[in-house]
């Protein structure tokens, strides 16, 4: 991390020992000196430099300026002016940020043109009085504290709550504000009406404060999150064994909102893990019943989402296992949380609780503090080895498949997470692997071919089959199933020549049929 430079100025003889303290206080405090450099003209070694040099060059250098100013004006050149003005000055010409400290005198103990150096700074910058070093030294650590909060060093609030410096409400969607509004109303009875100004929606849920939009607002309804934060996506990896291993059969990166990532990750899962087909004995819908229990697959990525540290680097990352499916979140629990107390009802702690509230009342999270809990008794029901949550460098969840060959053994992933790390391999060994990948990946697309004919029945919409398989995001399942479907001719359009009408609906063709027929013996999906 790049040290910020303070410049300490003043007159020498007047402020020699704060100067010299400050300088000890500001390299020793254990917060301060892992910020910041101070400079003083005591501590340079003898140049053969003249002292206006080194000062103009010091001050160029610097990010900030500390003004110590008191009774005295000191030494004048030709021009009548002191080094301590010619420092302000050259610091007010290159835009630093200045703060100016004044010893507890009145004026008429003051020189004349100290006083109007005073009234100069008092201009263009804030000062603040002091009457002892202590003063001096408590004065210097607000300001500096301050500083480092404008500039995002360092945060006294979470990370979501913090104003972007950089965004406005014109970088978020309104009608995804609007869909929220229509969502919360229908599952908590969200008190704004949809026609509500979204500058009132976004103060009522905290994103925005006196016309500044938080980082939560963009992560919830922004056009581009991963424009403001990189690394704010989710990647999600199949493989068909045990371990990470290169080529990924199947390998996406989604971006998008909250809302999109969790619903993108959620059905990638489902694509690629056992279904069932039951019958119409118990009603008109078909019943779909997946492998994994889809609420804990959900929760479990809905909890690395909004919990996880958007100051990381990392990405949230999901991956499936032969035996497992384990779900990567950057982070720590918070303090006062450890992975015993996630077995038993306990306090909510959100890492992020501005994002973490919207996507309560959206449906996302059922109830604070119980998402682990749901996540056991969910599998528990489902006849699953009991999930795991494992704190290392990142938080895990891991949530264990049926699978008779894998019996209840626990495995541990080696190596390194998605994207990371070299494989040595050799050229015949990576082409084989490669052309596995690539059947492996065309058998995938058959499998979800097969999930749509198995519950299309009759002529459905677009969004009926969608609910019918338990999918939420509307992309993903047109270029995954619906386009696939489509193509390979197992399904058919109602109205082919107009292929966007809004009365557009879907049925299976004579080669789905066949395909049903032969897929109804079994009733599962691998």
């Amino acid at each position: 991390m790049k040290r910020i430079k303070i410049f300490i100025s003043s007159v020498q003889s007047e402020f020699a020992e704060e100067r010299q303290i400050l300088f000890d206080y500001l390299t020793t405090d254990a917060l301060l000196g892992t910020f910041f450099e101070p400079f003083i003209f005591e501590n340079l070694p003898a140049i053969n430099q003249s002292a206006s040099t080194v000062y103009r060059r010091e001050v160029e250098q610097c990010d900030i300026y500390f003004g110590l100013f008191g009774k005295i004006y000191g030494f004048e050149d030709v021009e009548g002016v002191s080094p301590t003005e010619r420092e302000f000055d050259h610091a007010s010409l290159h835009h630093k940020t200045r703060l100016v400290f004044l010893s507890n005198h009145p004026n008429p103990e003051r020189h004349p043109k100290e006083i109007a150096l005073i009234k100069k700074a008092e201009q263009v910058v804030v000062r603040k009085q002091f009457m002892s070093v202590s003063d001096l030294k408590s004065a210097v650590y607000g300001s500096l504290i301050r500083y480092l909060e404008e500039k995002e060093y360092v945060r006294t609030v979470p990370f979501d709550a913090t104003l972007n410096a950089s965004a406005n409400i014109d970088d978020l969607d309104h009608d995804k504000i609007s869909l929220f509004v229509n969502i919360a109303k229908a599952k908590r009875g969200f008190p704004l009406p949809v026609e509500t100004s979204p500058e009132t929606i976004l103060t009522h849920l905290n994103l925005m404060v006196n016309g500044r939009i938080s980082n939560a607002a963009i992560m919830l309804f922004g056009k581009l999150p991963q424009r403001f934060f990189i690394s704010s996506e989710v990647k999600c990896a199949h493989f068909h064994g045990f371990d990470i291993v290169k080529p990924i059969p199947a390998y996406q990166v989604y971006k998008g909102d909250v809302f999109q990532l969790v619903n993108q990750a959620v059905d990638f899962v489902l694509s690629k893990i056992d279904m069932s087909v039951g019958t119409r004995d118990q009603g008109n819908q078909v019943p779909i019943d997946y492998e994994l229990p889809r609420a804990a697959v959900s929760e479990a990525i809905v909890n690395a989402v909004a919990h996880r540290d958007y100051t990381s680097n990392g990405s949230v990352q999901v991956m499936l296992f032969k035996d497992r499916l384990e779900i990567w979140n950057p982070g720590n629990l918070p303090y006062g949380l450890n992975t015993a107390m996630l077995r038993h009802p306990h306090a909510s702690i959100p890492t992020n609780p501005l994002l973490a509230e919207p996507m309560y009342l959206a449906g996302y999270i059922e109830r604070f503090g119980t998402g682990t809990g749901d996540i056991i008794r969910l599998c528990q029901e489902k006849g699953l080895n009991e999930p795991e949550f494992v704190q290392e460098e990142n938080f895990k969840t891991i949530i264990w498949r049926t699978l008779k060959a894998t019996g209840h053994a626990s495995r541990q992933v080696f190596g390194q997470p998605i994207g990371e790390g070299n494989d040595k391999v050799t050229e015949d060994a990576t082409l084989q692997a490669t052309l596995q990948a690539t059947l492996q990946a065309d058998d995938e697309i058959m499998e979800t071919i097969k999930r749509v004919v198995l519950v299309l029945d009759g002529e459905l919409k677009r969004a009926e089959i969608q609910e019918l398989l338990g999918l939420k995001d509307r992309v993903n399942f047109v270029s995954n199933y619906l386009a696939p479907s489509l193509e390979s001719a197992y399904i058919e359009m109602t109205i082919p020549e107009i292929p966007t009408h809004q009365e557009q609906r879907y049925r299976l063709s004579a080669k789905g049929k066949e395909l049903k027929t032969k897929l109804q013996k079994t009733k599962r999906i691998k």
